[in-house]
């Protein structure tokens, strides 16, 4: 363990830092571990200071000791504190000496690394280790999944769908081989899929690994617009339409319900499936009905509800819900060829959450956080954007006269990264546009570090230059 610099360590705590909380911004042990990082920027804070001891914070805080544990624990996890035992706990020597790297272009929830997500980890951790003496878990687990893991699903689903028979609902290794598996059940080598202009990256991978086609269909503030699909649907045979009705990836976009009726009935009247890729369904909480509630023989539809997005991407958990009426076999035989089965130990764990509350508990939370999240990003962000108020990203359109990769090459050398508008795009024409994720901050101060960084690098980027001919 590094020690304190000795001429730097100090004797007496440092108290300098501690300011009254902020109603509404957090949780109090959260708002602790802030207060010391801001100080530890700002330079009120330097490495080898010596902190309160915990009692002494708690007292002077006027909260209780558990508060400033957890605020320890958090800053420790982040490795800017050095405890000392009875000697007491400092800055570490390393804090503030590394260059901040912040990546803004992966959609994953905030406070995966916080104490409360790891002890939920611990807790499904030692599920898990009760089941392993049976020999089950290790073991192959080929088809839709056990009869345990079914039932967590359908608990998952019911406020999403309502009730859902588990005969139905298929456990995936996440989304993506979700996807992959329908476009091979569904669809041929050739076939053309619908879907929004911009659009998920992962359907984008697949279409053309698959050597799917993808018709872009044109989209405005809620999505896909009924009229542009329709034309589609005329001007040739699709073979499935693909969705994010919900926070739509990469613009946000929600579909009304009437939207959404809407987008159904052209799929009815023309015979094509749709696919509704729904992650953030249950972080957004105010979104319509899902269109698989409505799913209908002549236009059925594929719901994919994955867990990456509300709970963690490491639990490689999704579930695919079969319309009533289609068969099952094509998708496991599809699922099969791409990845064999999930990871039980992994599949365990979210069930498990899923059945004692903990998942619930966790959506919660990272609803709370990411509507702090989204408020920091409104105050820094130049606008317009767009956004969702419990959302894990935003789309940002830049000025026309941005070259949109100068400025990626110069938010990366700043240590931000950030999804450009290109990656989403089925046309050649991807706009100039970005995408930013706010979950990646390993918490808010450093979000806001990162977009007031990533702000000054927009109004500081160079113009579009173009060539003229004369």
């Amino acid at each position: 363990m590094q020690q304190p610099a000795a001429g730097r360590r100090l004797k007496k705590p440092n108290r300098t830092w501690v300011r009254p909380f902020t109603e509404g911004t957090g949780p109090l042990y959260l708002q602790i571990a802030q207060q010391v990082r801001e100080a530890v920027d700002d330079g009120v804070l330097q490495p080898g200071d010596r902190l309160p001891p915990q009692r002494d914070l708690a007292q002077l805080m006027g909260v209780d000791l558990t508060t400033v544990t957890r605020a320890y624990a958090e800053l420790r996890q982040s490795d800017l504190l050095d405890a000392q035992g009875a000697g007491g706990t400092f800055i570490a020597m390393s804090a503030g000496n590394s260059a901040t790297s912040v990546d803004l272009s992966m959609n994953i929830p905030p406070l995966l690394g916080s104490s409360p997500f790891a002890q939920s980890m611990e807790r499904g951790f030692q599920q898990l280790s009760q089941q392993l003496g049976q020999g089950e878990l290790m073991s192959y687990h080929v088809g839709a999944g056990s009869r345990d893991d079914r039932a967590a699903a359908v608990q998952w689903l019911a406020p999403i769908l309502g009730t859902v028979s588990a005969e139905r609902v298929v456990i995936c290794p996440g989304a993506q081989a979700a996807l992959c598996a329908i476009l091979l059940a569904k669809t041929q080598p050739g076939d053309v899929i619908a879907a929004e202009q911009l659009t998920y990256p992962g359907l984008l991978a697949a279409a053309r690994v698959l050597q799917r086609g993808i018709a872009p269909i044109a989209m405005d503030h809620e999505g896909m617009l009924p009229e542009a699909l329709e034309e589609a649907c005329q001007l040739r045979k699709l073979s499935l339409i693909y969705l994010i009705p919900t926070i739509q990836n990469p613009t946000t976009a929600t579909m009304s319900q009437a939207r959404r009726a809407a987008i159904l009935a052209i799929a009815r009247r023309h015979g094509v499936a749709v696919v509704e890729d729904d992650p953030y369904w249950l972080l957004a909480a105010d979104a319509a009905p899902p269109l698989a509630v409505e799913s209908r023989p002549e236009a059925p539809v594929y719901y994919v509800s994955t867990l990456s997005k509300c709970l963690a991407p490491g639990l490689r958990t999704a579930y695919l819900v079969i319309p009533p009426g289609e068969p099952m076999e094509p998708l496991l035989d599809a699922l099969r060829s791409i990845a064999l089965m999930p990871t039980q130990s992994m599949v365990a764990v979210a069930s498990h959450w899923i059945r004692s509350g903990q998942a619930d508990e966790m959506v919660r939370r990272f609803q709370q956080e990411l509507r702090q999240r989204q408020q920091i990003a409104a105050r820094i962000l130049p606008a317009p954007y767009q956004a969702h108020p419990t959302g894990l990203h935003v789309w940002l359109p830049l000025p026309a006269r941005l070259d949109q990769y100068r400025l990626i090459q110069s938010a990366q050398a700043q240590g931000l990264g950030i999804a450009s508008s290109e990656a989403f795009s089925i046309e050649e024409q991807a706009g100039n546009a970005i995408r930013l994720s706010l979950g990646g901050a390993v918490d808010q101060h450093s979000l806001a570090s990162a977009l007031t960084k990533l702000t000054e690098v927009i109004s500081a980027a160079p113009e579009t230059r173009t060539n003229v001919i004369v």
